[in-house]
């Protein structure tokens, strides 16, 4: 039997804020942990993602990011998943057993191995030792754009069958017939979360669980919304609320991500700096300002979405 992991509805993985000097700024995550859990109606979180920047956090402070968003979780009753991504086997297994013994992680999100190309059987064989080895469920992240080691559906979905494997990230940057096949096919009890922001609402459409979206930092009720739509089957309001997040998530990703969700952070007061750490660079100030714009206009329409859905399903 599978672990229970909750995995359904809207995850955010969240931004490392961090100040001008570039240190760690936990009191404005843990402000943004709870804002998601609260007001933005995200059913749990995930941290020490890509959106995290976590290949340039320090152990330290990959701790404290652990730290803080799981006092957020506790206090919401929400389930965290924790990035792990590295080529080596063993080190991922012993990361994944130290967070494990911490009690307060739902879930590893855990891509293929990087740059290694180990080839389809090598990546199985390297999922199915984190399964047995590990001590925690997994998410498995395909992202073959950034891995550069594509998976089948048929490896996805003899993964989807170990007990310790609880669901997918999908960003494969398609929805094709593979995804198709995905979501007829894959186990009752693993959940394939849709991972590409700007196609996440046919995603969900088509039937996935729910999402773990680097967009969501900016307008999460929105995107909440938009699978809370979809799951009531108002179809309607679910496709203006998705054309509207598909624009958005477009401007957000226009450069290196998360380098204008975090200018947008910032110009809306929520963390104190736009400061990215290297390779990264701060976004361009334009780049910023078209995605501010999009997202401050969509709060309006978002609600009127949110009515138009509650008079639909009245109706």
């Amino acid at each position: 039997m599978k672990p229970e992991a909750n995995l359904t509805g809207l995850f955010v993985p969240l931004v490392t804020p961090f100040t001008d000097d570039l240190r760690l700024d936990p009191d404005a995550l843990a402000r943004l942990a709870h804002d998601a859990l609260s007001d933005g109606g995200a059913r749990g979180l995930v941290a020490l993602g890509t959106t995290a920047e976590a290949a340039t956090l320090t152990s330290e402070e990959k701790q404290a990011v652990v730290r803080i968003c799981a006092a957020a979780c506790r206090a919401h009753k929400a389930p965290l998943i924790v990035g792990v991504g590295t080529n080596d086997t063993a080190a991922a297994n012993s990361t994944l057993r130290e967070l494990a013994q911490s009690g307060d992680v739902a879930a590893a999100l855990v891509p293929a191995p990087a740059y290694t190309r180990p080839g389809e059987a090598g990546t199985l064989a390297h999922f199915t030792a984190l399964a047995e080895h590990g001590g925690l469920p997994l998410v498995i992240y395909d992202i073959p754009y950034r891995t550069s080691q594509s998976l089948s559906t048929s490896t996805l979905i003899a993964l989807g069958h170990l007990p310790e494997v609880v669901g997918v990230k999908y960003a494969t940057g398609a929805i094709n017939a593979a995804a198709m096949e995905l979501l007829g096919s894959s186990p009752p009890d693993f959940a394939v979360l849709g991972g590409d922001d700007a196609v996440i609402s046919p995603l969900l459409a088509a039937g996935a669980h729910g999402a773990i979206l680097a967009s969501a930092n900016v307008r999460t009720a929105d995107y909440a919304e938009l699978i809370s739509l979809w799951q009531r089957d108002a179809a309607g309001p679910a496709r203006r609320l998705g054309a509207d997040l598909a624009r958005l998530s477009a401007t957000l990703f226009a450069e290196p991500n998360p380098t204008v969700i975090k200018g947008v952070l910032h110009a809306q007061g929520r963390i104190p700096s736009p400061a990215v750490r290297l390779p990264l660079l701060a976004a361009d100030a334009n780049s910023v300002t078209r995605a501010a714009d999009l997202a401050t206009a969509r709060t309006h329409r978002s609600r009127q979405s949110h009515h138009a859905a509650e008079a639909e399903a009245a109706a």
